[in-house]
């Protein structure tokens, strides 16, 4: 299993911009086969740093999602709205393994 981090650099002033296009996500990205974990915007500290990350199996499934997205009706709607508010600056993917894997239970004090 992997996890894909993208990190937004987003315009301060279009934050709503980024939260409509974060619940986009929310519907599109789970039914096109990506186990998405959230969207995640500004609330205190930087005004311009946003995450959405999501697990999927391996690198030939991110291909094969990524092509189902760009098909998607909602994904296709919500990379349009993107390109067209401008409220993304720079965006970086990464891929990680979760090393620590498996967890102890939580102890309850």
């Amino acid at each position: 299993m992997l996890t894909c981090f993208i990190r937004y650099e987003i315009d301060p002033f279009k934050k709503d911009a980024f939260t409509e296009y974060a619940r986009g996500w929310g519907q599109a990205i789970p039914r096109n086969g990506a186990d998405l974990i959230g969207y995640f915007g500004p609330h205190e500290g930087s005004a311009t740093t946003a995450y959405g990350v999501y697990n999927i199996e391996t690198l030939a499934a991110y291909e094969a999602y990524r092509a189902r997205l760009a098909a998607d009706p909602l994904g296709k709607e919500n990379y349009e709205f993107a390109k067209r508010e401008r409220f993304i600056l720079k965006e970086d993917r990464i891929f990680l393994k979760n090393l620590s894997v498996p967890h102890s239970p939580p102890v309850l004090p």
